[in-house]
């Protein structure tokens, strides 16, 4: 049995994750720095320091670290409760030293207020509270018990008493960490509440979609008897002798049945791209294949002087012919036709895994302003009601697929639009017997 993939984390996941990762690179500061200022004090200072319990202490917050480094290397989720579990070993860690130090004579005590700080930051309300309830706790019970230190606060002394120079580099390390880490944890945060309002806005628009789907499926089957009515009429007209006598109007009723016959293509289609095939299943063929069809398609069903189509995609891909992915070029190609009625390009190509098909015209090009709003609903240069849904509906399909639109002014003239798609998204996957 194949492996399930693994499933991506979710905005929020993903931000706890980088939240643990910025508290496991402080830990490795404080295991560093509590390593440094315990031998400084005990062997710089002749400040007797209970070494092998502090030095124990710190053995235990390292393997806890690097066991947190494996646990969260794996990319996995990260909720409050750990993240609260996480400060809990600090706060504990910092206690026990403390008690091995001093308890509340300690100048380091003030270090409490790092994992407060960094708690009001990372945790919801209970845990915050409740780690408030803890931190006092400890200060309150190492007022109560420690080890007494040879080290009194003889404040008349100024920068030269020991105390207050450990005072000064306690709140300098206080200032410093809550000053880069919650910097950077604000940072995620930040980050993550700007993809949460673009998830809202993609949300929105998928919404947007679907209703005009409805409208565009309710029309569609509406469209269908009359143009049905419209194609038997036309028929009959052309066995009439009096049609039939006149070849001038034998030829208008033929194009009048092709662009009858082009209708009910699109009402099909727009069947199809809604789930609704009429009959008709999804084909397979190949990405060359599929692109030559629709370029013959378009091009005769279109007025138009020069198509210029270059296919460079390379080796073949067999994929299944999607009826919303054809009228999504079909839509790009239209747009370009609207603004260079006699000449548009279209080059395929591969970029890996990627098909990447761009579409150019020889037109006036995208207003600044319109490249700024690029793909946003009713964004059109064509002065109508209801114009720029056909860009719209192609951003939207491509992101459906996992791929992207962009668009820009070319140097020599007009514009380019350019498509890239995951061919895995599109792909014919090979099934084995008896699947």
């Amino acid at each position: 049995m194949e492996k399930p993939a693994m499933q991506p984390l979710s905005e929020a996941d993903a931000t706890g994750l980088k939240n643990m990762q910025q508290l496991i690179q402080l830990r490795w500061i404080a295991v560093v720095g509590q390593v440094a200022t315990i031998l400084v004090v005990h062997f710089g200072l002749g400040i007797r320091l209970p070494l092998e319990p502090m030095l124990g202490a710190l053995g235990f917050l390292a393997i806890f670290n690097l066991v947190s480094l494996w646990r969260w290397d794996r990319h996995e989720d990260v909720t409050d409760l750990e993240l609260f579990v996480a400060l809990l070993a600090d706060v504990g860690t910092l206690t026990v030293q403390l008690y091995l130090s001093g308890g509340v004579t300690n100048p380091f005590i003030f270090l409490f207020l790092l994992q407060v700080c960094l708690g009001a930051v990372l945790l919801g309300p209970v845990y915050i509270r409740t780690l408030i309830g803890v931190t006092v706790a400890c200060f309150v019970g190492l007022i109560l018990f420690h080890r007494p230190l040879a080290l009194a606060p003889d404040n008349s002394r100024g920068l030269a008493s020991p105390y207050i120079q450990g005072l000064l580099l306690c709140f300098a390390l206080n200032a410093a960490l809550l000053a880069i880490f919650i910097a950077r944890i604000n940072r995620n945060l930040r980050a993550r509440d700007a993809r949460l309002a673009d998830l809202r806005q993609r949300a929105a628009e998928e919404e947007h979609i679907v209703r005009m789907g409805l409208l565009a499926s309710g029309a569609a089957h509406e469209l269908g008897t009359p143009l049905a009515t419209l194609a038997v009429i036309l028929g009959d007209w052309q066995r009439m002798q009096p049609f039939a006598a006149e070849p001038e109007l034998r030829q208008e009723i033929e194009e009048m049945q092709a662009q009858v016959a082009r209708c009910k293509t699109i009402v099909t289609g727009i069947l199809l791209s809604a789930g609704e095939a009429r009959g008709e299943a999804p084909a397979q063929t190949t990405v060359n294949a599929f692109l030559d069809e629709l370029v013959a398609e378009w091009r005769a069903t279109r007025s138009i002087e020069a198509l210029a189509y270059s296919n460079a995609f390379g080796d073949d891909v067999a994929i299944v012919s999607d009826p919303a992915l054809k009228q999504t070029i079909y839509n790009v190609l239209d747009n370009a036709l609207e603004a260079s009625p006699r000449w548009v390009g279209l080059e395929a190509a591969r970029d890996g895994d990627w098909l990447r098909l761009t579409v150019t015209d020889a037109g006036t090009g995208f207003a600044p302003e319109m490249l700024a709003q690029f793909g946003k609903p009713y964004q059109s240069s064509k002065g109508r009601p209801g114009g720029g849904l056909g860009l719209f509906l192609v951003v939207n399909v491509a992101r459906t697929l996992g791929g992207s639109v962009s668009a820009r002014n070319r140097p020599e003239g007009g514009a380019a639009v350019t498509l890239r798609l995951p061919l895995a998204a599109i792909t014919l996957e090979e099934v084995g017997h008896g699947s």
